[in-house]
């Protein structure tokens, strides 16, 4: 028995690295590049950081397109294997992506139970994640106005929007949940509309170059710029649950990026999301940086 054993010894280590000891299977060369999308706000940069973070911890490469563009630019780059994930919200998917019918009632679980059903059968996407928050569009103009006029919701603005000009991101003024959808439901028109990016959209309603905003609700700009975000009285639009997607075929061939992904499943609540975006906007910290202590913090990587 010693002679067998020792004449495996002898051979397990001639045949190192490739032998008889277990050779790491989930090293990053092995385990490839995992590209991560990002739409064009910080909340979207800081989501797809952290993203990467939890998969470099795993063993994986990343290369995140921090600001690659809006909804249909990182859906197709995910449809055409470009990049591998990116952060959508169910509410964006439901209307925009899927075209899927508005909803008398707007439960966040049905929103959430059709969205995931249609962009499988669609497009072979699957959603990796429920992140825990919503960030919902919203309309807000400044306090000290919405005080004199006695603005607490969007039904108030009747008869005001004609006179006004909102800020808007690059794609709520035309989309179907957006200003339309505003329109449909309130028989609200703006006089006219500028679109821009997040912060350029929030710096023009500082500056008095706006009336109002389609505000983001994880926004902590609402509060730092002393704005009123105004109640969806008659219910237009969705909830938006931010979620990872990935494609199937990535998943099947990569199911070690799935379990890692899976670890921030409800871990980030509004709160926390308003906390993060907070650091970007007003403490200047890089999205990256931000990523890294929330997931630090909460014991999901290794510092």
């Amino acid at each position: 028995m010693k002679r067998i054993f020792l004449l495996a010894l002898v051979i397990c280590m001639v045949m190192l690295p490739s032998g008889c000891t277990e050779t790491p299977s989930d090293t990053a060369e092995e385990k490839g590049t995992v590209v991560i999308g990002s739409k064009l706000f910080q909340e979207s940069y800081i989501l797809a950081h952290m993203t990467a973070l939890i998969l470099e911890d795993a063993g994986y490469d990343t290369d995140v397109k921090q600001g690659l563009g809006g909804t249909f630019v990182n859906y197709e780059a995910l449809k055409g294997d470009q990049i591998n994930a990116y952060i959508e919200y169910t509410g964006t998917a439901y209307s925009q992506i899927l075209k899927l019918p508005q909803l008398e009632d707007w439960d966040p679980q049905v929103v959430f139970n059709e969205t995931e059903k249609a962009l499988m059968e669609q497009d072979k996407i699957m959603i990796v994640s429920n992140l825990g928050f919503e960030d919902s569009y919203a309309i807000a103009v400044k306090e000290d106005w919405a005080a004199e006029h006695n603005v607490t919701k969007i039904s108030d603005l009747a008869e005001y929007a004609g006179e006004m000009t909102i800020g808007t991101d690059p794609e709520f003024a035309t989309r179907s949940d957006g200003l339309p959808r505003i329109k449909e439901v309130y028989s609200i028109e703006f006089k006219d509309y500028k679109q821009a990016v997040a912060t350029v959209m929030y710096e023009a309603i500082k500056n008095d170059e706006v009336e109002a905003v389609s505000a983001y609700t994880t926004d902590t700009r609402n509060e730092v710029f002393n704005l009123r975000v105004l109640e969806d009285d008659k219910h237009s639009l969705p909830p938006y649950d931010a979620i990872i997607i990935v494609t199937e075929g990535f998943a099947q061939k990569n199911p070690d990026a799935i379990e890692a992904m899976k670890k921030l499943e409800g871990k980030i609540d509004t709160d926390t999301m308003r906390d993060l975006n907070y650091q970007f906007d007003m403490e200047q910290k890089e999205p990256r940086d931000i990523a890294y202590q929330f997931l630090l913090d909460e014991g999901l990587i290794k510092g």
